[in-house]
């Protein structure tokens, strides 16, 4: 029945009906979520061999949802590491939360250990703790305004509001991380919203990498583009639009905001992984490929596990990004 002036008072379209329609719509889909029925994720689609990354690019490769694992010119850099089979709340096999489509493409036992961790906020398919602890507690970790509570373990951690700035040195040099404004929220729970939200800029030898984090459209990328340095490789989230599109973005958005902040390669994350919406699982992908179908070259990796190699030598001749930014908010 559609509701109208006419049966309005009615039983079926009373203001208490339509409540609970749309609680039990949301019930299904989160159930759906949880206990989807299926068994131990397969493989990724594709391994990395960090052991053959050089020290002299930037070459990394998305683990999984918004895991990528960086060699940034020899600096060693894991952005929101989750190796966990579910994301959510819980202990140990008792999350409740949606699982993996795939196994990470990479356990932490398979690489050397990061000279810095990246967060880009406390939500939990970002921030997982069981994940966290795989990891030396000497190890920096660059982290969101108001998330330092739940890293004590860690003995150098560096809260980040949006315009700071901090340089962490390693072995492979300095290297330089910005926080940046992004759309979306940090609440890890119900009332935690003092919790921050943050996109970063990577920066080292005169290179750029802009990791968005999570974030819904916004024009806030644009102030990037006209930096002395340009970004060479935007990694964006493409997933989870549907219906949320007020705090994901579709792969049109991340790929307009990439070409606001005038990137010359994009690398996709926040996809493939969890399934945290209604869109299908491989949309994002398709959607995405279909954008840069006239330019793949710029399109670096798009599947978990695929190794991505941002081209150094060619950025003036072969991209021009800034040329083709735009300010208008795409559908």
């Amino acid at each position: 029945m559609t509701c109208s002036l006419a049966n309005v008072s009615s039983l079926s379209c009373s203001p208490l009906r339509v409540a609970f329609n749309s609680y039990m719509r949301r019930f299904t889909f989160l159930r759906k979520m949880i206990f989807d029925g299926r068994g131990r994720p397969p493989v990724a689609p594709s391994r990395p061999v960090p052991a053959e990354w050089s020290d002299s690019e930037i070459t990394g490769s998305c683990l999984g949802h918004s895991t990528v694992l960086m060699n940034f010119l020899g600096v060693r850099v894991l952005t929101d590491p989750v190796f966990s089979l579910r994301a959510g709340p819980g202990i140990g096999p008792a999350i409740l939360g949606p699982k993996r489509y795939f196994q990470p493409a990479l356990s932490p036992r398979d690489f050397p250990p990061p000279d810095v961790i990246v967060l880009s906020h406390a939500h939990f398919d970002h921030f997982d703790a069981a994940s966290l602890r795989k990891f030396s507690r000497d190890t920096p970790v660059v982290t969101a305004a108001g998330t330092r509570d739940l890293l004590r373990r860690f003995k150098g951690v560096h809260e980040l509001a949006w315009g700071q700035s901090i340089s962490v040195s390693a072995r492979g040099g300095t290297l330089q991380l910005t926080a940046i404004p992004v759309a979306h929220w940090g609440a890890r729970m119900m009332r935690d919203t003092h919790r921050g939200y943050n996109g970063y800029l990577l920066e080292s030898g005169g290179r750029t990498v802009c990791f968005g984090g999570d974030t819904a459209y916004t024009t806030a990328f644009a102030a990037l583009r006209d930096r002395a340095s340009p970004v060479d490789l935007a990694i964006m989230p493409i997933g989870a639009y549907d219906p949320w599109i007020h705090a994901h973005c579709t792969p049109a958005q991340a790929v307009a905001m990439a070409e606001q902040a005038g990137a010359g390669y994009f690398v996709p994350i926040h996809h493939q992984t969890f399934k945290l919406s209604s869109e299908p699982m491989d949309e994002p992908a398709a959607r995405l490929r279909a954008l840069f179908q006239s330019e793949p070259e710029r399109l670096l990796a798009v599947n978990v596990g695929e190794t991505f190699r941002v081209p150094l030598t060619e950025r003036a001749q072969t991209i021009d990004a800034r040329s083709r930014a735009s300010l208008v908010e795409p559908g």
